[in-house]
């Protein structure tokens, strides 16, 4: 139901505001006045100009789990997280409140919102079902954070290889913009032979000068195509990082955690594999997934559906399946493919850092290799 925020005038004259749900304008300006409220300002509530910041999410679902897990019911616990919540937030939960409150449940109000994934929906409500919410938001919550915590580690081993690429590139320009055309002019300007290192930097260098406007040109036009391209070809381009060592075991460890996750909290393997494949961030996995879910419903065991995955992974989940446990399972598989990433990724970037300073050094030696070359030849010229 649409909500209406009003000032206007109670008893004595007495000024007041807040929000008040109705049909229309007209049916909120006469529910206030049958409340003693004549209002001087109606209009709709409009949602928070800002979008919600989804990095709240698990936050709120501890939140919320220990305030049911205490008995509080589950409009109070909105209204009561609401109360501590930034702008955002604040609004969509006491949407949320109001909805629950009028008969509706907590899993189909969330669904209505897009900061709420649609495994999140469909776990809370196996929660309400089973009368488990409290224990159901305990266990997102975990999920979540240990998401977070994966996403966080990406960022941060790229936050310092990135850096140094554009320190590099604003010293290149620097040095290609405002050194070398003071510096080469000099060496035109003396008539000798010059090597052929020097020739080749005062060629970067004036084409630099002159046309940067085609290498700016150029890296947009790049940038625009690759973007377009990726656009059109996610399939294909998910699947050949699929190929690279360090990425495989960042989405089948996102993939497995989250398979792991759902089969934990009582969702039939179909439905799981369903929500779990988009989970991983990989189209070439969710593909896996959507075909391996269709050869299920066509009869085929777990083994045969999910032959396109790495066989260890097939393998574990089979003699959990056979053992009535595989849940645990797909988890002790989230957490061999979680410990490979991060050994991975520890050893690119002990690699990485190295081979960055080293191309650096390498540049740098070749300018001033290029400009000293020069140099010593004309005082060997003078002597």
């Amino acid at each position: 139901m649409p909500e209406f925020r009003y000032k206007a005038f109670a008893e004595a004259g007495r000024l007041t505001s807040g929000t008040i749900s109705a049909d229309s304008e007209r049916q909120a300006a006469l529910k206030l006045k049958e409340l003693g409220i004549y209002p001087s300002e109606l209009a709709p509530e409009k949602p928070p100009a800002k979008k919600i910041d989804p990095s709240g999410l698990p936050g709120l679902t501890r939140e919320l789990s220990l305030l049911i897990s205490s008995g509080v019911p589950v409009v109070e616990a909105l209204r009561t997280s609401a109360g501590e919540s930034g702008r955002g937030w604040k609004w969509l939960l006491d949407k949320l409140a109001e909805d629950v409150s009028g008969g509706m449940g907590l899993s189909k109000a969330l669904e209505q919102y897009p900061v709420f994934p649609t495994f999140y929906c469909r776990m809370v409500a196996s929660g309400e079902a089973s009368g488990t919410l409290e224990d159901v938001l305990a266990s997102l919550a975990d999920f979540l954070d240990e998401d977070a915590k994966t996403r966080s580690r990406v960022k941060s081993a790229l936050l310092y290889p990135a850096f140094m690429a554009c320190v590099g590139a604003v010293v290149l320009v620097f040095i290609f913009a405002f050194v070398m055309p003071r510096i080469t002019g000099i060496f035109k300007d003396s008539g000798q032979a010059l090597p052929i290192t020097t020739t080749i930097l005062i060629f970067i260098s004036d084409f630099f000068m002159h046309y940067w406007w085609l290498l700016l040109g150029l890296a947009i036009g790049a940038g625009y195509t690759l973007k377009n391209w990726l656009k059109k070809n996610r399939l294909k381009a998910d699947g050949i990082l699929l190929k690279i060592g360090i990425l495989r075991s960042l989405y089948l460890s996102r993939f497995t955690r989250a398979f792991g996750f759902l089969l934990a909290g009582g969702l039939p393997v179909v439905k799981a594999l369903d929500l779990a494949g988009p989970s991983s961030g990989n189209a070439a996995i969710e593909e896996k997934t959507n075909d391996a879910r269709r050869k299920l419903q066509e009869g085929a065991d777990l083994a045969q559906a999910l032959q396109a995955f790495p066989p260890v992974l097939v393998k574990l989940m089979n003699t959990g399946q056979k053992s009535g446990n595989l849940p645990a399972a797909v988890r002790k598989a989230a957490v061999s493919y979680e410990e490979d990433f991060k050994r991975k990724l520890e050893r690119s970037l002990a690699l990485l850092e190295p081979a960055m300073i080293l191309m650096m050094g390498v540049i740098v030696g070749f300018v001033v290799f290029s400009v000293l070359l020069p140099i010593f030849e004309m005082n060997q010229l003078i002597k």
